[in-house]
Order: structure tokens, then sequence, then C-alpha cells
């Protein structure tokens, strides 16, 4: 009976609830009522959407501060080259790179919440399938590993027998097939799907805030994401410093079947845990991205109520780029680069960001590998100074520089002589770290003076060409094993099976070593390199937000959206892809001693530290100063057009034809008005 009524319910009813809902319509203007159950759910908040935002951005952020703090234990791990790993560092700008373009045509057309969700899915599962390298390739086996037998002798001085390879022809033909040729494949697979999946999720998530957040609270909210894009990575490293402290193994077997120290040149730590506890992070951050709606109400603000209705009602101005289809947006994309980059200060400005992105790639894959070689460090050790030092002075100087140009209102002219001005102090502090440092200890039949073949007091010991268990004499001197070293027995630990002393080593005066690389003796300079190292940072992102600053001001204001575009396109193509490479490649130019395994070249053992520092520190210094002089030619060529008005503006109100100006301060009043 109750639907029966309902469906014979009079007619002027169903006309007064229309009448009812078109009033409504109409007068929304005058009369506000509270919105809909529907929108005042949690997900139609720009506040839930910032703080997850956030969140999102911090998990990205992890993965790849993450995988630079693992670079140089992957690399020994897996045997990479130091140019192999920075292939793998920058291969996610591959990805990247191709789909950029498309954000901006997209833009608001699709669901970009949903389009974010997606992307953080796929970046999830990016890492998983980098940790899912260390479950394919079996257990960690290096040169000379330790029996659980006591009586075992490997790696020790055999004169009577001839000595066996800990891995036979067998079993390297196993583990190659196995292990070793697919896990780099897999790696770059991983780095491609982060980079795809990282692409809508920054700019997606920044025109989604800018759109439906106030117009008072949107600086603030930008302001906290950029933060979060500041320390995302320092959290990366900082737990990269923690995880690479548990062996790698730590799954396989137990402690007391663990035969390495942390400093150990051989050691390599549990590089993926962190990608599990960060594909976790990124799963759990991307499912509220499937509940908010594609268009949220705009966010209200007290001083928002008090502003005037036309004003607030005020449409924005159709984006150009909304308007045109796929193959006009393709079309015309070029000539949009390139009209972009004819502008003398916008390429001037981007070429010096260039330099120094370039400078900041090369150093965040292989500085913590650096401070291991250099000064005899932990791979944990290492990770824990980048990110608890060199980053966070990083952000800071990012702010400071900020609030400084807020505070003295500084013109585009202040604002490229602000960064000339950092960037020359940048190189004053950078030049100094080319010295210190320390050369490369003495390896006895690698450095100083390579030895092919056995040493004559070890010659009948039948010592491996490929076994590198380095161990540092009584008297200061280093051999690449204890076979080398002529030594015959070796004393372990009661409880587990790492070896405490190696003695009977007829080639040390005194005729015992330590186990482990009797080091640089460089940690004495390990802390004023770390001050100048911070220093350097915390100076050079002074010109972070000025440089921004002069890019956006030098463009005409509709083609700003596609400026920032092409500087950040500029960014992958010329700095974050090919940097990493350049800087492994001086690297490995710098080696003196290659691993073998199994017939065929692996990581450096040992590299001429001279060389290493000069090269690797000398190609931030060569980054910097291309910055410093891009800077400087553009503050030059500011000064120039400056002075080009100036005289245009005198000439104007000077002396014409003997007949002076009839008011002199006409002419000061316009050169006031003049942009710097």
């Amino acid at each position: 009976m109750t639907g029966l009524d309902t469906e014979n319910t009079p007619t002027p009813q169903l006309h007064l609830q229309n009448m009812t809902a078109n009033d409504f319509q109409l007068n929304s203007d005058s009369q506000r009522s509270t919105p809909p159950s529907r929108c005042r759910g949690p997900f139609n908040s720009i506040k839930l959407f910032v703080l997850c935002h956030g969140m999102l951005q911090l998990a990205q952020l992890l993965v790849s501060g993450y995988l630079k703090s693992s670079i140089s234990t992957i690399e020994r791990r897996y045997g990479f080259s130091s140019q192999k790993s920075g292939i793998l560092a920058s291969f996610n700008e591959v990805g990247n790179i191709v789909l950029i373009v498309f954000v901006s045509f997209f833009g608001s057309r699709v669901h970009r919440p949903r389009f974010i969700g997606g992307g953080a899915l796929l970046v999830s599962l990016a890492a998983l399938i980098m940790a899912m390298s260390h479950f394919i390739s079996g257990p960690y086996q290096y040169t000379d590993h330790i029996s659980e037998s006591k009586d075992d002798d490997s790696g020790l001085c055999q004169l009577e027998s001839s000595f066996q390879s800990p891995l036979s022809n067998h079993s390297c033909t196993q583990q190659e097939s196995h292990s070793q040729q697919g896990v780099f494949p897999l790696l770059l697979l991983g780095q491609l799907l982060l980079g795809i999946g990282g692409v809508p999720i920054q700019p997606f998530g920044i025109s989604y805030i800018d759109d439906y957040a106030s117009k008072r609270n949107s600086p603030l909210y930008l302001g906290i994401l950029l933060a979060v894009t500041s320390i995302g990575p320092a959290f990366g490293f900082m737990m990269g410093s923690f995880m690479l402290r548990f062996y790698v193994d730590i799954d396989k077997m137990s402690k007391d079947q663990i035969g390495l120290e942390r400093k150990d040149p051989r050691w390599v730590g549990a590089w993926w845990l962190g990608f599990l506890v960060a594909a976790s992070f990124l799963f759990l951050t991307s499912l509220p991205y499937l509940f908010f709606p594609r268009q949220m109400p705009k966010e209200e603000t007290g001083s928002d109520a008090t502003e005037p209705r036309a004003e607030e009602e005020k449409k924005p101005l159709p984006d150009p780029v909304q308007e045109l289809t796929l193959t006009q947006f393709l079309k015309s994309f070029p000539c949009i680069v390139l009209r972009t980059l004819r502008n003398p200060i916008y390429l001037l400005v981007v070429l010096a960001q260039v330099h120094l992105a370039a400078m900041v790639a090369g150093l965040a894959t292989f500085m913590a590998k650096f401070i291991e070689r250099q000064f005899t460090q932990t791979a944990s050790f290492s990770n824990m100074m980048i990110g608890g030092v060199s980053i966070p002075l990083a952000v800071l100087g990012i702010v400071l520089g900020g609030a400084l140009m807020r505070r003295l209102s500084i013109s585009t002219r202040g604002s490229a002589l602000m960064c000339t001005a950092a960037i020359l102090m940048c190189m004053l502090t950078a030049l100094p770290l080319l010295l210190l440092g320390c050369s490369t200890q003495s390896v006895t039949g690698v450095y100083p003076t390579t030895q092919n073949g056995s040493l004559g007091c070890s010659a009948g010991c039948s010592c491996p060409t490929e076994t590198f268990n380095p161990v540092c004499g009584s008297d200061g001197v280093e051999f690449i094993s204890p076979c080398h070293a002529g030594c015959m027995t070796k004393v372990q630990d009661n409880n587990t099976i790492k070896v405490l002393n190696y003695t009977n080593c007829g080639c040390i005066n005194g005729s015992h070593a330590l186990p482990g690389t009797c080091g640089s003796n460089c940690e004495h300079l390990l802390l004023p390199f770390m001050v100048l190292s911070a220093l350097t940072c915390f100076i050079a992102s002074f010109s972070q937000t000025p440089s921004y600053m002069m890019i956006l001001r030098s463009v005409r204001t509709e083609d700003k959206s596609f400026a920032v575009g092409v500087q950040y396109m500029l960014f992958r193509m010329l700095a974050f892809l090919p940097a990493p490479v350049l800087y492994g490649i001086a690297i490995d130019t710098t080696c003196i001693l290659w691993g073998k395994k199994c017939g065929r070249n692996t990581s450096c053992h040992y590299y001429n530290m001279d060389l290493f520092r000069q090269r690797f520190l000398g190609l931030q210094v060569l980054f910097v100063c291309g910055a410093f002089i891009c800077f400087l030619l553009s503050l030059l060529i500011l000064r120039h057009r400056a002075g080009q008005q100036g005289q245009q503006a005198e000439q104007r109100y000077t002396v014409v034809n003997g007949v002076k100006s009839p008011d002199n301060n006409t002419a000061s009043k316009e050169l006031q008005r003049m942009p710097a």
C-alpha cells in the first residue's frame, strides 16, 4: 500500500519539489545552504588530499633515495661496474621522459586522483620487482667463503696440494645462468616502472590542490608538499643506513653463520629489505586515491567569505592546451619549446640549473661510495652522513633563500645577482675538497706497483687468481688474501665462524695478519670533508628559489606552464639521465684491480684514490663552474637591458632640439617604474 500511495502522489507536490530545487539553484548566490551529505564526506576535503599526497610523495621519494643509498651495495653484490650502476640509477628517467610531455595535455581531462593512485600502485610494484632480485639470485657467495667446519683451510697457503677454487666450473655456469644474467634486466624493469608510475603523481597532485584549495591556503599546501619533496630522499638514505647494517642473507642463515664484519670490503647489507618496506608504504598510501572524487567543492575560508561575491565567482581563463586535440598538441609542442628556448634569460637559467642538477644526481648516486673508499667507512655510516647532514642543510638553504627573497623583495636582476654570488661562494668551498684525501694504501702486488702472478714468498701456495679476502699484516702492508700473504693457519671465534687472526704468514714481518683492509688512514680528514661538503650544499641551494623566480618572470604569462614543463624535461634529458652514467665512467677509469668471478670482470676491488678523488670531485667543480658562467651571463644581459631602457627613458625626457622637458621629475618616475 505504501508503494501505491507513493506512485499516486498528486502532481502538484512534484511541481512543488521541482520549484523548490530550481528556487534553491537560482538563489544560491544570496542564500548558502549546507552541502549535500555526499559532499560532506571525508574524501571531499582538500586538507585530507594534501595529507594523503604528502605521505605518497614521501613514499615515492623514499624509494628513489633508498636506491641511491644502496647502489654501491647492489654493485658489490652482483659484480656491477660503476658505469652499470650509473645506468641502473638513472634508468627511471627513461619512462619519465617519454610520458612527461603528455601530462600537460591531459591535465583535467582525466580523473586525476585515480591516475595518481594507479601510478602509486605501479611504483609499489616496481619496488617489489627490484626486491625480487634477491630471492631469485640465491645465497651470496664471496671468495674464500668460510665453511662452518673448523678444519676448513680454504683461502690459506697450501703447499702440498693444488688449491681448489671455491667455485667450480659447474657452479659458475649454474650461477651465471640462473642468477647473474636475470638480475640486471629485472632491476632495469623495476626502475622503468618506477619512472612511469611517478609521472602523474606530482603534477596531477599539485594541479588538483591548486584547483580546489582556497586562495589563502594554496601556498601553504604547496609549501608542505615542497618540504616533503625535499626531505623524502633524506629518509631514504637514513633507511638505507639502517637496513645495510643487516647481512644480505639474513633470511637464509642465522647470525652465527655470518663470517663477515661490517667493515669487511666484501660485506653486503640487506639492500632488499628497504624496497619491501617502501612497497608496503606505497601500497597503503595509494588506496585513498581510489575514493577521492574527480571534482570536489572549492575550499572556503573566513577571508574568502568576506571577499566580493563577483570576485569569488569569477571563472578562470580557459586553458588553451585543454582545447587542443592530441595531434594538435604534439604538432604545436616543438614550436612552443623553440619559442621558449629563444628567450636568453630562460635558456641561461635553465642551463645553470641543469649543471647543478647533474652535479646533484652524480653526487647522490656515488657520494656514499666515495666516503666508503676514501675514508674507510661502512656503507651504513656513509648513508647516515648524507641523509642526516648534507640533505637537511640543502633543504635549509632552499628555505632561507626563499625567505630572503620575500624579505628583501628582490627583483629579477637581484635574483640573478643572488644566484651568481651563491654559486661563486660554492666554488670557493668546493675547490678545497680536492685536497682532502689520502692515496691508496700499500697493497702488495697491486699498489703502488702492480705485479702479475704470484709473489716470491707465496709462489708455492697455488693461490687462485679470483680470490679476494684482504688481510692487513702486522707490518701495516695489505694483501689481497691470506694465501697471497703466505698464511698457513687461522684462529676462529669459538662461537661463530668469524676469523680472528691469521698466523704463520711467510710474507709478513711479524708473521700474523688481521682480516680486513688496512684502510687509507684518512679517518681524521672525514670531519673537515663533511663540513665543507655540507657547506657547499647549503650555499648552492640558496640559488634554488631565485632561479625559479627568474624563469617565471622571464617568460610570457601564457607560456609559464610550458616553460616549467620544458624545464623539467631538460632536467631529465640533460642531467638526471646522463649524469650518473658519466660519474660512473669517471670512477671506472680509476680502478687498478678488477674483481674476477667465473672468468669475467665484476666490481672493482681497489681504486687509485688520488685519481678517484680528483675525477669524482673534479666533475662537481666543473658543473659548479658551468652554473656560475650561466648565471653570470644572465646577470650581464639583464644589466645591459636595464641600461638600454634607462637610456631610452632619459632620451625621451632630455633636451630635444634645445627644448627641455617641462617636468624633470617625469623621467625619474618612469625609471622607477621600469622592471629591473
